[in-house]
Parts: C-alpha cells; structure tokens; sequence
C-alpha cells in the first residue's frame, strides 16, 4: 500500500514539474508584455510586472501590421485544415477497413515522412511553385500546408476509424441501409469528434508555421502572423522585447484556445465511441 502510495506521489509530482516547465515560457512572455521600457532593462527582474502597462501592445500594432498578418494566418490554416480533413477522412477509412498491402505501404510512407527535416524539402518545393507561378502566394503557401499536415491527419483519422466497430456497419447492412447511407448516418456521426479534433491539429500546425512562409512569401502584404514577429527584431539581432512579447502573445492566444477545445472534443469522441459500441 504505501509502495503504491509514495509512486503515485512521484507520478503526481513528475507531472507537476513537467507542468512547471513547459508554463515557464509562456507565464514569463505575460510578465514582460506588461512591463514597462525601465523595468524590462533593470538588472533586478520580476514575475509580476510592478507597474503594468498596456503600451507594448500599442506600440506592437502602430509598428507592425499586425491585423492583416493574422488574417493571412487564419486564411490560411482555415483552408489548409479543412482541405487535408477532406482529403485525409476518405483515405483514412479505406486504409482502416482495407488492410492490404497497399494500406501497409501508405501508413508505412506517413511514417517516413515525419522523418524528413524541412530543410531537404524546401528547395525543390520552392523550385515546383515557383513553376506554378505560386510563389508569394497564399494558394501556394496553402498546398505546401495540406500536403505537409496530410500525413499526420491521416495517421490520426485511421486511428479513430478503428476505433469505430465495424460491427455497426455490417447491423446497419443488414437492416437494409445502403453503403453511402450506413457512412452518412452510422459512421459519420462517431467520426465526427476526430475529425475536428484532427482539424483543429492541422490548424495550429499551419497557424504557428514559420519556415515556408518566410521562403515562400515576399512581399509584407502576404507575410503571415510568424513571419511578422520577426520583425521586432533589428538588424543586428537587438530585439525591441516590449512590442515582440506582447504581438507573441496575441499570436499564442488561439493556439491555446483551441488546444482547450481539443481536449473536450477528444474526450467526447472516446465516450461517445465506448457507449454507442
């Protein structure tokens, strides 16, 4: 009993610690968006700024456009998610009922490529858009996007098509429903929660991307949320902190929304699969 008790307490207190680590960052970025230009240069620094101010973020959006790079942001992640789930929910369920060779292969190529660093894809990448006329353009930063969450999306689709007995379907079948209609009432609605949680992860992938779109896009009017902040940073690699934490931020805000709202959606596809099963 207290073997299993004084584990558990080292469970609970690896957590914590785990959880102190990665708050650290983010809870440091909140205290130096509020500090004011004397405090962010004294020798003595603070968790809590002494006298808050909201003049980083004023100076933030006067200096940057900031507004019009998060709208190129949500562009274009909204449409890079919406279309790798279109592509990757089709896919994912033949590859889950059909286990063939080929399905073998496929999951064996998701696998792969995870593996490659962006380093050895950007140059040929750049050289095929450019073909396509497609660089500094939102389009073309979008097909770089789908295909490089499709992969992941897809591997995190099949996953929750196993999921899904395919008991239901053959019950569906024999009570007269057709193949589109078994999909569309019976497995569509289980499905649903891992599809917006799968969405939601190949949103944040593209909202916080930073290295195709500084290859990709040129011009300031193009330039998503990342690219942006980087401009808070001079040419001699002085950064103007105030402004840069406090545009960080905002950029980090809807990231962690959504990651809130993928929880609950994760969690109600697995109590929903366990009590329809």
């Amino acid at each position: 009993m207290r073997t299993s008790t004084s584990g558990r307490v080292g469970q609970y207190a690896a957590l914590l610690a785990y959880l102190v680590f990665l708050a650290f960052p983010f809870l440091w970025l909140v205290s130096t968006a509020f500090k004011s230009p004397r405090e962010l240069g004294s020798l003595h620094p603070t968790w809590i700024p002494r006298d808050p101010t909201l003049d980083n973020f004023r100076q933030a959006f006067d200096e940057q456009p900031l507004l019009r790079a998060a709208g190129n942001s949500l562009l274009a992640a909204l449409a890079a998610a919406v279309i790798a789930v279109l592509i990757a929910t089709p896919l994912a369920y033949v590859m889950a009922r059909h286990r063939t060779r080929l399905a073998k292969a496929a999951t064996g190529w998701v696998v792969v490529s995870q593996a490659f660093p962006l380093v050895l894809v950007i140059i040929p990448l750049f050289l095929v858009l450019k073909n396509l006329r497609l660089i500094n353009s939102l389009v073309g930063l979008v097909m770089v996007y789908v295909v490089w969450a499709l992969p992941f999306a897809l591997w995190m689709l099949v996953g929750y098509v196993r999921a899904v007995p395919a008991e239901l379907e053959e019950a569906a079948a024999v009570d007269g429903a057709g193949r589109l209609r078994t999909l569309v009432s019976v497995t569509a609605p289980l499905l649903a929660p891992g599809i917006v949680a799968t969405a939601l992860f190949a949103f944040i992938t593209a909202w916080n991307e930073f290295f195709f779109a500084l290859v990709l896009l040129k011009t300031a009017d193009k330039q998503t949320l990342p690219v942006v902040l980087t401009h808070f940073i001079g040419a001699e690699g002085v950064a103007d902190l105030g402004p840069l934490a406090a545009a960080a931020f905002l950029a980090t805000l809807p990231s962690l929304v959504i990651f809130a709202i993928i929880q609950r959606r994760i969690t109600g596809g697995m109590l929903t699969g366990a009590v329809k099963s």
